[in-house]
C-alpha cells in the first residue's frame, strides 16, 4: 500500500508544478496581478474542497471541532495562501525549476526536523544518518541542477 502513497505524491508534486505554470498564467491574463491571481486559485481550490466535504458527510462536525483546536493549526491556510502567492510572484522572476527546486530544499528541511522532533504534534521518526546522508545527497543534486551551468562555466573544455 505504501507504493500507492508514494505514487500520489509524485502526483502531488506533479500537481504543484502545474498549479503555479497556471498561476503563473492566470496573473499574466489579469493584468499581472498577482495577489488576484492567487485569490482566485485559492478560491477554486477551497470551493472544490468545500463540495467534496460536503458529499463526504460530516461537515458540521467538523466545523463544530473546530474552536477546540489550538491556534496554530488553523495557521495551515495562511501558510499555503502565502506558499501560492510567493509561487505566483517568484516564478516569473527566476523561473519554475529554481522556485521550486528550493521550496523543495525548505521542504526537506523542515520536514526532517518535524519528523525527527514530533513538532507540532506530528509523529516522531527520528532521522537516522542514512536517511540525513539521503537528505544531503538531494541538496547537493539540486545545487548542482540550480548552479550547475555556472559550475561548468569555470572549467572550460
Amino acid at each position: 500500500m505504501n507504493s500507492v502513497y508514494y505514487l500520489l505524491a509524485i502526483f502531488a508534486g506533479l500537481g504543484i508544478t502545474l498549479q503555479t505554470t497556471l498561476n503563473g498564467q492566470l496573473a499574466k491574463g489579469i493584468g499581472g496581478d498577482s495577489v488576484a491571481a492567487a485569490l482566485f486559485s485559492f478560491t477554486a481550490g477551497a470551493v472544490c474542497l468545500g463540495l467534496f466535504s460536503l458529499m463526504r458527510g460530516g461537515i458540521v462536525t467538523s466545523l463544530v471541532a473546530i474552536p477546540a483546536q489550538p491556534w496554530w493549526s488553523l495557521i495551515g491556510g495562511v501558510l499555503g495562501a502565502s506558499a501560492l502567492l510567493s509561487y505566483v510572484v517568484l516564478a516569473p522572476k527566476i523561473g519554475l525549476s529554481a522556485l521550486l527546486g528550493l521550496a523543495i530544499a525548505g521542504q526537506i528541511t523542515s520536514s526532517l526536523f518535524i519528523d525527527h522532533f514530533g513538532l507540532m504534534g506530528a509523529d516522531e521518526r527520528p532521522v537516522s544518518l542514512i536517511k540525513l546522508c539521503g537528505s544531503i545527497v538531494m541538496l547537493v543534486g539540486l545545487a548542482i541542477a540550480l548552479f550547475g551551468d555556472r559550475l561548468s562555466a569555470l572549467f572550460p573544455n
